[in-house]
């Protein structure tokens, strides 16, 4: 039984169940940060493989930016799908 005032601890009895009390609370915090961390971080994909990307996509992405002009998207479209089974 564990007297406040009395025989309950004494000398290093108070000193270890500090010690003890400020570990488990380092350690509850820890664990807190470590999940919240992992909960907060988007899903890794695997080393190497790219976001699929279909190639009408890639075809729309270049002529937004530019790089190919309507005419060309329109026919390089046409062939895409004809290859397509």
């Amino acid at each position: 039984m564990l007297f406040w005032y009395g025989d309950g601890m004494d000398g290093w009895g108070w000193f270890a169940m500090s010690v003890g009390t400020v570990l488990f609370r380092g350690l509850l915090i820890t664990v807190a940060v470590i999940l919240l961390r992992t909960m907060g971080r988007p899903a890794e994909r695997p080393s190497g493989s790219r976001p699929t990307t279909s190639a009408e996509q890639i075809l729309g992405e270049r002529l937004a930016r530019g790089e190919i002009d309507e005419e060309e998207f329109r026919r390089r479209l046409t062939a895409l799908r004809s290859a397509q089974p």
